[in-house]
């Protein structure tokens, strides 16, 4: 069902084919804002699983690592649907492996996505939220760019810069009626985490105090409240959806 808490607004969410990304996009539009899809290939699942709900969505395809292609998919959007609102940077990927045998090509895969991708979407969308003087902006995280994780030092590197950055943002525009914050979800039932041994996952339940993984549908709750109206006061906040795991 369709509410309308967010009618009128549009959001653009990144990596938004599957998982949180997923989650996000049709929890926004099930709040009743028109939701851009992005990815870097194909989003049509997650598009008709909107429409299908009633909502409202379109999708673009854009590698939002790079600056031209980040460019025109804003400026689509913007002559499609008149403005940006809402922007959730999601987009992810990774490259695990340990520090001496991270390639160059794999810390530079990683970092030019999850960090340099939420760069040049924030860059290119704030223009439209300053000139509206209301925007919300929140970035995608992880606990483990909060407490570090061994084998992931190019993506906890990443995760970890998005929240200077975001602070950053916050200070920068604040005046101008636009916040941004960061989500950092601890381990969430999606692909990533389906990949991990029986013998991994129970390892990791083991060690959070609430002992499940969380749901894509947990977190999209939470991004759902920071970019309403009633959120207006929150900005340049870190939000852990870990299930506790950030205070072990």
């Amino acid at each position: 069902m369709v509410v309308q808490g967010l009618k009128g607004k549009i959001a653009v969410v990144t990596g938004s084919s599957r998982g949180i990304g997923k989650a996000i996009a049709q929890r926004l539009a099930a709040s009743g804002a028109t939701v851009a899809l992005n990815s870097s290939t194909d989003a049509s699942e997650t598009e008709a699983a909107i429409t299908n709900a009633g909502g409202l969505c379109a999708a673009y395809i854009a590698d939002v690592s790079r600056t031209e292609e980040v460019e025109k998919l804003v400026e689509a959007v913007v002559a499609d649907q008149g403005t940006i609102d809402i922007l959730i940077n999601n987009a992810g990927v990774n490259r695990d492996s340990l520090l001496m045998r991270i390639s160059d090509d794999d810390w530079d895969t990683v970092l030019n996505t999850n960090l340099k991708g939420a760069f040049l979407c924030t860059r290119a969308a704030i223009r439209h939220m300053i000139r509206a003087r209301w925007g919300r902006i929140v970035n995608i995280g992880s606990v483990v760019g909060l407490r570090g994780n061994a084998g992931q030092a190019n993506y906890t590197a990443a995760k970890a810069g998005l929240v200077g950055l975001t602070r950053t943002v916050a200070q920068e525009v604040g005046s101008r009626g636009v916040t941004a914050n960061v989500i950092a979800p601890g381990f969430i039932e999606t692909e990533m985490t389906a990949r991990l041994t029986e013998q991994q996952q129970g390892l990791i339940r083991s060690n959070v105090p609430m002992g499940r993984f969380g749901s894509p549908e947990e977190v999209a709750e939470v991004v759902a409240f920071l970019v309403t109206e009633e959120a207006g006061y929150i900005s340049g906040q870190v939000v852990a959806v870990d299930g506790g795991l950030a205070l072990v």
